[in-house]
């Protein structure tokens, strides 16, 4: 008897140690959760580099929209840090990151969505490569940082805290993975709908109302405006013969369009050249004419003397 309570506790202490070894020591991380990290903070990484690029380019000189401009660029690159650096062991605090990352690329394309279609704070966003490019990369991190917050066995490779992940249940995982998965669906056809209709202000025609230039005094000089006020614009890169501003540079300054008699009752010279659309564009004093869409209001001059799409601008007075 006294033979077969030793053989049992040497069993026993044989055992134990093994079954404390095997619960201490956590599995290392799936490659699948590594690679979504990498991505995802990649993509974060790439959603904040294109924000900076436009706020460097024109959208810090929009009022309210240039410092949420600043305000994301800064959460994109700190989110993509959170997302790469903490580790997958530390269950909670990875979930976290992942999701506030997923949350944050859907909150930024939704504000994109809602300045393409109805205006955002004063300002109506206009359809250009840099806008579609952030829009893609954000639908492509919320579904890469939203499939790594909610991945299946995560927690299970974790050593603590066990209790967290367990008291989600299958269904409300499950739940979730769809409705990230039907978020991610509607978010894509939402960008693609937005991408259809967005499109650069509608230039007036050569005989539409409103192309009369009118002046306005700013900081003490008399400058040129068009017929709503706002302040028009020279590009220095011109010539008095041809403009040098297409594509996403004219989306952010339109230019002006009209007949030499738009500029009647000026002091200065008014003609016009001819774009690659067949448009005339106006110029004055040897100056192609423009608007910019960082000016909400008559009488702003956000875009005067600053070098912006490849060149200084500066507002037109009816002296030069």
């Amino acid at each position: 008897m006294t033979r077969r309570e030793t053989t049992t506790g040497r069993g026993l202490l044989t055992r134990h140690p093994r079954a404390v070894t095997e619960h201490a020591t956590p599995s290392a991380p799936g490659w699948l959760q590594v690679i979504l990290r990498v991505v995802g903070s990649g993509l974060l990484f790439a959603t904040g580099a294109i924000h900076l690029d436009l706020y460097l380019t024109g959208y810090r000189t929009i009022p309210t929209i240039g410092w949420l401009f600043l305000l994301q660029v800064i959460a994109a690159f700190a989110l993509g840090l959170a997302v790469l650096a903490i580790p997958g062991r530390f269950v909670i605090p990875s979930r976290v990151a992942a999701a506030a990352g997923a949350l944050f690329a859907l909150s930024v394309l939704g504000g994109y969505l809602l300045s393409v279609w109805i205006g955002l704070f004063g300002f109506k966003e206009v359809s250009t490569t840099a806008g579609i490019v952030a829009g893609a990369v954000e639908v492509a991190a919320f579904v890469v940082l939203a499939a790594l917050a909610l991945a299946p066995g995560l927690a299970a490779r974790a050593s603590a805290p066990t209790g967290f992940p367990i008291r989600i249940s299958p269904a409300i995982a499950g739940g979730a993975r769809i409705g990230a998965a039907a978020l991610a669906v509607a978010a894509a056809v939402l960008l693609g709908v937005a991408v259809t209709a967005a499109s650069a202000p509608a230039a007036p025609t050569a005989t539409a109302a409103g192309t009369t230039l009118k002046t306005t005094v700013i900081g003490g000089t008399t400058v040129l405006t068009n017929a709503k006020g706002f302040t028009l614009y020279s590009f220095a890169p011109d010539t008095p013969t041809a403009s040098k501003c297409y594509g996403s540079c004219a989306a952010y300054w339109p230019p002006v369009t009209g007949t030499a008699a738009a500029g009647s009752g000026l002091p200065g010279k008014t003609t016009t050249i001819k774009r690659t659309d067949g448009s005339l564009q106006l110029v004055y004093n040897g100056h192609p004419l423009y608007t910019y869409i960082g000016d909400s209001a008559p009488g702003q001059d956000n875009g005067n003397d600053i070098n912006l799409n490849g060149g200084l601008w500066l507002n037109v007075p009816t002296s030069r």
